[in-house]
């Protein structure tokens, strides 16, 4: 049997029953408060019962201004707990490990979203966001500490700190983005520093066994690869976390940079020294042979995003049929009902050039 239906095991945590993570997916389904809905929790436990390895939320905000779109589910408040422990609970009774990614999207909080001026860390003309002082940085490390507390309380087996795509904690490593003057600006050890501090109060609040990731993008959004693959390497090094999540856009593609051109992108973190921490990516892996030939290029788990929303059981039609398939976009939505999206997600996937067939 394929590699991908081996179990992974982590420093802290329960085992992973194959190779297949759910990627964290943007689908505005939840409440306005940030309270889970039925719709976000049938889609979600959908992809626990279709043979997930593990299944994480969508991005889940640690502030109320960290809204980054509509419908985002929140972990900001003892109000979410109800629906955050329902849902754990659903995950974890499907043997999936149960993850709940942690997030503040800084200065892609839309105004009119949040309803006020959205944060960053340092004064950015082109979205109206405004630089966080210092202290109140320290309270943004202690809402994601506490998010996560949060989180366990709920019964999920970790987080996932959520470091890329150009939300708030990309934004601080960012040299573009982060012209701070103080212990979070200027050096990559100062601009990374947020993210480690969040580490350790995660370790030190939370239970032992508690599970913790960090997920980055090497590119785009003001990222320098070179810098990226720093961070990376002093994550694994440190052995505070329990996993990587390198997302790639493409996992089969060289790097923008020219300099570090000559060798896949994936190829930069695969070739690191990674101790106990294990390292996944995302990107367009969309077939069984794309997440064969990820694997084989030297990662210990593949994330699925896009062929997740196509096939809530995209795990466990591949292991049930080596020939499986998967259909092709654009599906009808019809399809995507019937993979457990509501209206909501339906009419988002529509705004996915090619996704959803018109009418």
């Amino acid at each position: 049997m394929s590699q991908l239906f081996e179990s992974l095991s982590f420093t802290r945590g329960p085992d992973m029953k194959n190779r297949f993570m759910l990627a964290p997916l943007t689908n505005s389904q939840s409440h306005t408060d940030g309270v889970l809905s039925d719709e976000e929790f049938k889609w979600l436990s959908m992809r626990a019962e279709g043979g997930f390895g593990l299944t994480m939320t969508c991005a889940a905000h640690v502030q109320a201004v960290g809204q980054g779109f509509p419908g985002q589910l929140g972990v900001f408040s003892d109000k979410h707990l109800e629906g955050l422990t329902r849902l754990a609970s659903a995950i974890k009774n499907n043997n999936s490990v149960s993850i709940c990614q942690i997030h503040h999207a800084g200065m892609r909080s839309p105004a009119e979203l949040i309803g006020t001026t959205p944060v960053c860390p340092s004064n950015n003309e082109e979205t109206g966001a405004r630089e966080l002082s210092t202290d109140e940085v320290t309270q943004l490390v202690e809402d994601f500490v506490a998010a996560a507390v949060r989180s366990e309380k709920a019964g999920f087996d970790g987080v996932e700190i959520h470091g890329a795509h150009g939300y708030i904690l990309g934004q601080f490593l960012s040299s573009e983005i982060n012209h701070r003057e103080d212990q979070y600006g200027g050096s990559l050890e100062n601009r990374s520093r947020i993210i480690f501090e969040i580490i350790d109060g995660i370790r030190e609040q939370c239970r032992p066994d508690f599970m913790l990731g960090v997920r980055l993008s090497p590119e785009r959004f003001g990222m320098r690869l070179a810098e990226v693959v720093q961070v990376a390497q002093r994550l694994m090094t440190e052995d505070k976390i329990d996993f990587l999540d390198m997302s790639l856009w493409d996992v089969f593609k060289e790097p923008n940079d020219e300099s570090m051109q000559g060798k896949s992108l994936l190829s930069h973190f695969a070739d690191l020294n990674r101790g106990n921490v294990r390292l996944g990516v995302a990107g367009k892996i969309t077939t069984p042979a794309d997440a064969e030939k990820a694997l084989a290029a030297g990662v210990d788990w593949v994330m699925l995003g896009r062929a997740a929303i196509l096939h809530h059981d995209f795990p466990n039609q591949y292991k049930n049929n080596a020939e499986f398939t998967p259909v092709e976009v654009p599906v009808t939505r019809e399809h995507l009902h019937s993979e457990g999206l509501s209206d909501k997600f339906v009419t988002y996937m529509a705004s996915w050039k090619g996704f959803v067939a018109e009418e």
